[in-house]
């Protein structure tokens, strides 16, 4: 007998260390959300995951879990009515995309994602790339990154991943450990990994970079057939990174140097811009990839799948008061308008949960009634109350007595749909298992031998750098990553760590030297520096 109960009716076995849910329940599967099959779609009863996630949306107060640290603009985003050659109605009915020429409002929001809203603007890092468009049809914010790929394939795993990249919890120190021993065990992080360690890990400020949708999106027209899509935002400013040295030299003098890059841009008249690209695939699994089309670790050939010209955007004007338009801007990959629909993209479908959550939580239940966050037309709907409510969303002549639907006591009404709906065939076992097609490494390999050579000594450096005080099991790890993902990959980074432990041998690691931002080989030298250098003074 164990715990009173047979072992014959042992359903797992769980010891002190065991990971459970906040009701007690052993976590038999961390990895992976429950979906019908292993592509997806995921289901509303994953317990598991809404508990981890929601509770994970309110950690912080009041500032943004991610993407704290941001500027923003308004503008406007102009169609050119057509996909490549093509009319775009062949593929969807959204408004936005239609009639050459046609503008639409937009305020974008850039942002670094780890740490604090007062953080560097240096930081490596991915840079967040949102758009909230003001269309006709109501918002629809396109919620991405200039990276575009990610760390992970499976919402499940978001919340341990924030936690390793963040400052550990008792020193509130940021730990190149940490952030390792979550990768190398997350070998699917290997890809992004490559990026961000890159100079692409620095972008050289905001105007400067590219934008991503990440995720794969559909597209749906009149008849309702859709196509799977990815978006890309090119900044006709060219595109620059920073070295590590750069990018100190940088901080060194200002630390909100992108904001101000980009403030100061447009209150000179020049205008930043950007075009839109999509690519395009039919619906479907694609067996014939090496890679599933759903997987946000992976990019899509352009070879095979070509970046299609379909519009572009212009910021033209600051905002006027910082918090009330950046700071309390609020965008989740849930808003999209009719003729723009979700894949089953697993990473797609827990930020459409999590993002929404997360403002209601950080700014309120009615944050969408915020004038920066409001649609431009007209809003009806039957919800009530809640915090720093002030509207009364009715429409006129509507009776106020009734505040729900169906009725026919003068209460809103459901609208005729005349686009055909999307209706997408779902079959398979609900499971918790990842994709099948999951080669970690082979795309990371590819984006090595593209880098050019300064690019790849940037990046071979910054990891020897700090995988050099890592746990060895952690280094060889990501040692045998990067020999799987190419062999001079692996070849310099193994011979770059073995070079740095024979430098660290006659070595005596200080207090605190693990302890440092990504990247930042001599930080610990900073905390001496500032004993030993300072200037005595007198108290007054």
């Amino acid at each position: 007998m164990e715990n009173g109960h047979s072992s014959n009716n042992k359903t797992n076995i769980e010891n002190d260390d065991t990971l459970t849910t906040r009701q007690g329940h052993p976590v038999t599967n961390n990895q992976n959300i429950r979906t019908v099959g292993n592509r997806g779609p995921a289901t509303l009863e994953n317990y598991d995951f809404i508990e981890k996630i929601s509770h994970f949306d309110r950690e912080k107060v009041p500032e943004r879990i991610v993407h704290a640290r941001g500027a923003g603009a308004y503008g406007y985003f102009e169609t050119y009515g057509t996909v490549g050659d093509e009319p775009v109605s062949k593929y969807t009915r959204a408004k936005v995309f239609q009639e050459k020429g046609k503008q639409t409002p937009v305020f974008v929001r850039f942002s670094t994602v780890v740490n604090g809203k007062d953080s560097p603007e240096t930081v490596r890092d991915p840079r967040g790339f949102a758009i909230k468009f003001y269309t006709e049809d109501g918002n629809w914010d396109l919620v991405g990154n200039n990276l575009k790929i990610f760390f992970i394939r499976d919402a499940m795993k978001f919340p341990d991943m924030i936690h390793a990249f963040r400052p550990d919890p008792v020193t509130n120190l940021q730990d190149p450990e940490r952030f390792f021993d979550f990768c190398a065990n997350s070998p699917e992080s290997f890809h992004m990994v490559t990026f961000v360690y890159s100079p692409w890990g620095i972008p050289a400020n905001y105007r400067m970079m590219q934008g991503s949708g990440v995720n794969t999106y559909k597209w749906v027209n009149k008849e309702g057939k859709a196509v799977l899509v990815k978006y890309h935002w090119e900044p006709k400013q060219g595109i620059k990174n920073l070295t590590v040295k750069e990018a100190e030299k940088i901080q060194g003098k200002n630390f909100s140097h992108a904001t101000q890059d980009l403030y100061e841009a447009i209150e000179r008249g020049e205008y930043p811009e950007w075009e839109l690209f999509v690519q395009i695939m039919e619906d479907g699994p694609h067996p014939e990839l090496d890679f599933d089309p759903l997987d946000d670790t992976k990019l899509w050939p352009e070879d095979q799948f070509p970046w299609l010209p379909v519009g572009k955007m212009v910021l033209n004007k600051n905002p006027e008061n910082f918090h009330t338009e950046v700071e309390q801007a609020a965008f989740g990959t849930g808003v999209l308008v009719d003729g723009l629909d979700f894949s089953d993209d697993k990473m797609l479908q827990g930020r459409t949960f999590s993002y929404s959550d997360t403002q209601r939580y950080r700014i309120g239940a009615n944050y969408l009634q915020l004038p920066i966050n409001a649609a431009k037309k007209r809003v009806a709907t039957n919800q009530e109350g809640g915090q720093l409510r002030y509207e009364d969303d009715k429409a006129p002549g509507q009776n106020p007595h009734v505040n729900y639907e169906p009725s026919i006591l003068g209460g809103l009404q459901e609208a005729k749909q005349l686009g055909k709906e999307h209706t997408p065939k779902v079959e398979g076992n609900l499971v918790r298992e990842s994709i099948d097609r999951n080669d970690n490494t082979k795309q990371a390999g590819e984006t090595y031998r593209r880098f050019e050579q300064w690019e790849k000594d940037e990046l071979i450096n910054n990891l020897v750098n700090d995988l050099s005080i890592c746990d060895k099991r952690i280094q060889d790890k990501m040692i045998a990553l990067a020999e799987d993902a190419d062999e001079e990959y692996g070849r310099r980074l193994r011979e770059g760590i073995a070079e740095k432990t024979k430098e660290m041998a006659n070595h005596t690691m200080e207090i605190g030297e693990e302890l440092r931002p990504l990247g930042a080989e001599d930080a610990h030298h900073a905390v001496k520096d500032a004993v030993e250098k300072g200037r005595d003074a007198e108290p007054y």
